[in-house]
């Protein structure tokens, strides 16, 4: 009857200590809600049919293709409010849902603008990028990055460190920056140098069919993989410890009494709701080892498609369309790898199948690809030179063995290393 009574007890909570006191305390939330976590439907619908009523009323037209493009702009931005009012929530809270719902509706936009261009030719699909940018449709010119690669150049005009400084551009910081953003997405060090890594040897086996892989050793290897890779994965592993250590005690702006905890606050509203590590445990099952390689190939396909799109579709690297694409892929990657997380770690057997997001950028980046097959197919044909045909077909091989090894047929269930494994542990009681 004792240990009856004791069961039932119930244990009260204690009560909240100073932050970072208890781990238990890490995070806590007073359910407050303010007027910007409202729906507002009803304004929303009043303004957009005060809109539309000026327009059709007020409003002079133009030529049939300004008509086209207004039309169209005019569809789009209606299906934005649309989904930012009524699609469901993402995974993310902060800053607000409604921005994740913005996201979702700009990737389902995304999918079926890439669709649109699909069934086109590659000449009208260039053209269609005129109604964006005037400017766009003329073809690039071709350009290697390896003509000299010479570091020290003494007899340069632009100086003894021309080669070098001349790379040193825009482009480098937002390298970095990507790949620190990539690093608060994926959150493993060692998967995000797996896709360091490879992507560099792709620009290597790929060089033929695209003359702007070509760079100069010291390029890939020391701008490219040491300082933009490594040091912006380096600064977004730091970044996700501190987040996941750092305590999150959140309280209505009108509930707090100081000025500097209002701004506080409200500064905080722009950080996570809370912080999550990943561990994605590729080499503790076979099905996490295959969605791991799956989810490479796909982040090596998001990484060679801006390449061949641009290319292709004549889109210069310096453009806001490539900028555009990288923020869409970067807020709608974080969701996707969240879903993705989270669906690798179910055990429930209902959770039977992926994210919304997860789906749409899946699905996207397989559209960019048949954009590139379809529109592409003479630089994509250019064969690959047979050093990488062999080195590439090596690694999958030793990388089928090892998962055969580890996942299929233990190493020491093999009859020969099982006798010398064996033999091994003999010897050892011997002695």
């Amino acid at each position: 009857m004792a240990s009856k009574s004791k069961s039932k007890t119930k244990v009260q909570p204690k009560e909240l200590k100073e932050e970072g006191q208890n781990d238990e305390n890490k995070f806590s939330d007073d359910g407050t809600r303010s007027f910007f976590w409202r729906a507002h439907t009803v304004t929303v619908l009043v303004l957009i049919t005060s809109v539309l009523l000026y327009i059709s009323l007020y409003d002079v037209p133009g030529d049939t293709l300004h008509n086209v493009r207004r039309g169209s702009l005019a569809v789009i931005l209606v299906f934005i409010l649309i989904g930012v009012i009524h699609m469901p929530d993402g995974p993310f809270i902060r800053p607000h849902p409604a921005l994740w719902r913005f996201v979702l509706v700009i990737v389902i936009v995304y999918v079926l603008l890439l669709i649109f261009t699909l069934f086109q030719t590659a000449d009208d699909a260039r053209y269609f990028l005129t109604f964006y940018d005037p400017d766009l449709g003329v073809p690039l010119p071709e350009r290697t990055y390896a003509e000299d690669c010479r570091i020290y150049t003494p007899d340069h005009p632009d100086g003894m460190f021309a080669h070098f400084m001349d790379k040193m551009d825009v482009f480098v910081l937002c390298h970095l920056l990507g790949w620190y953003v990539k690093a608060l997405i994926v959150r493993d060090v060692w998967l995000l140098n797996i896709v360091s890594i490879a992507f560099e040897l792709l620009e290597y086996t790929l060089e033929c069919q695209l003359p702007n892989f070509g760079e100069c050793w010291w390029d890939h290897w020391i701008l490219d993989f040491a300082v933009c890779n490594g040091l912006g994965i380096y600064l977004g592993v730091l970044t996700c410890k501190y987040l996941a250590m750092k305590n999150y005690h959140w309280r209505g702006l009108f509930k707090i009494p100081s000025l500097k905890g209002k701004i506080k606050r409200a500064v905080g509203q722009f950080t996570p709701y809370n912080w999550e590590q990943f561990s994605w445990g590729y080499t503790t099952s076979f099905t996490r080892f295959v969605f791991v390689v799956i989810l490479t190939i796909f982040f090596l396909l998001q990484e060679l498609n801006v390449f061949y799109l641009k290319t292709i579709l004549w889109v210069p690297p310096n453009h806001s369309l490539n900028l555009i694409r990288e923020v869409i892929y970067a807020f709608s990657g974080a969701c996707a790898l969240h879903e993705m997380y989270h669906f690798l770690e179910s055990n429930d057997a209902s959770v039977n199948r992926i994210g919304r997001f997860s789906w749409l950028v899946f699905t996207a980046l397989i559209v960019e690809t048949l954009i590139v097959i379809k529109f592409g197919w003479e630089i994509i044909t250019i064969p690959i030179p047979k050093a990488a045909v062999i080195g590439w077909s090596a690694f999958f091989v030793c990388l089928s063995i090892w998962a055969f090894w580890k996942f299929t047929y233990p190493l020491k269930e093999w009859p020969i290393i099982g006798h010398m494994l064996q033999s091994s542990k003999d010897n050892k009681k011997k002695d």
